[in-house]
């Protein structure tokens, strides 16, 4: 028997950095969404007692520093699980790009093993397991617009998904370490976008109102040191673009549109910029 499971990219329509607490990370509240980019895992048991990850992707770990084996480890444990199991990865989601690739597949790897191993485990359970594998799992976990705070472990899903639309994803030829990012913020000298604005619109399924109120903290340190990412976003909404933010702590950068047509131009525009250029949906809950 295999599992599969699909774990799709995270955007950031907001990102707000609220203050540094007491233990050294950053407070955040957020607004994030799932769009139609994809990694694919198969999940199978083994007869060994053992964990093997295969990936199509050079640039991965297979051993206790993926994700997707720590989240195995976890639940082996949490569980009580005595088979070994196996994990092909297929990797479509770029690589430390802020579409939190590595922390959906372990949010995949949690609802694959929930399912496969008939734990009944709801999605509350395997959020308060996730949180030492990273910040982006418990949303990923939900895969639905939602509102998410603290370090990232507080989700609340909205009441509607964000209005459907185009999105197009560009990211340069470099890789951003999260961590260094907040290492380095100035708090003094970030912008704060409106995030119960944001909120509100997408409640409201008010598609111009929402691309009014896009933003994120850390683009300013980001652009400045790789104004690259500062470029693509110029790019972007000369070409047209009703709204563009960079996801996450970059470097891709987003672009929204409500015609097809738009994001295609959008994307055919910023092809012979970068290599990774992908046309997307967002997806409903």
């Amino acid at each position: 028997m295999e599992i599969i499971e699909k774990a799709p990219a995270k955007i950031n329509l907001g990102l707000d950095v609220l203050y540094k607490r007491e233990d050294g990370y950053h407070e955040l509240e957020m607004i994030m969404s799932s769009v139609d980019l994809a990694d694919r895992l198969i999940i199978t048991p083994l007869k060994t007692n053992e964990i093997i990850i295969k990936t199509n992707s050079g640039f991965l770990p297979t051993d206790r520093k993926n994700n997707i084996y720590q989240t195995i480890e976890i639940m082996k444990h949490a569980f009580h699980i005595q088979q070994g199991i196996s994990v092909q990865l297929v990797k479509n989601i770029p690589v430390a790009a802020g579409l939190g690739g590595g922390s959906s597949d372990a949010a995949a790897t949690f609802r694959g093993l929930n399912r496969l191993f008939e734990l009944n485990a709801t999605k509350e359970d395997m959020v308060k397991l996730s949180v030492p594998i990273g910040t982006d799992v418990p949303y990923c976990i939900y895969g639905q617009t939602s509102l998410v705070k603290g370090l990232g472990e507080i989700v609340e899903p909205l009441t509607h998904s964000m209005p459907s639309c185009w999105v197009v994803l560009v990211k340069p030829k470099l890789s951003i370490s999260t961590p260094k990012v907040f290492a380095k913020l100035s708090l003094d000298e970030l912008y704060h976008p409106n995030i119960n604005a944001l909120k509100k619109a997408i409640e409201q399924q008010d598609y111009f109102e929402m691309t009014q109120h896009l933003g994120n903290s850390l683009e300013s340190y980001t652009m400045k040191k790789y104004p690259i990412v500062s470029e693509i976003k110029q790019k972007m909404l000369a070409f047209g673009a009703d709204a563009a933010v960079m996801s996450g702590s970059g470097p891709t950068v987003l672009a929204l549109c409500q015609k097809q047509s738009r994001a295609i131009r959008i994307a055919n525009g910023l092809k012979g910029f970068c290599q990774e250029v992908y046309v997307v949906r967002t997806l409903k809950d």
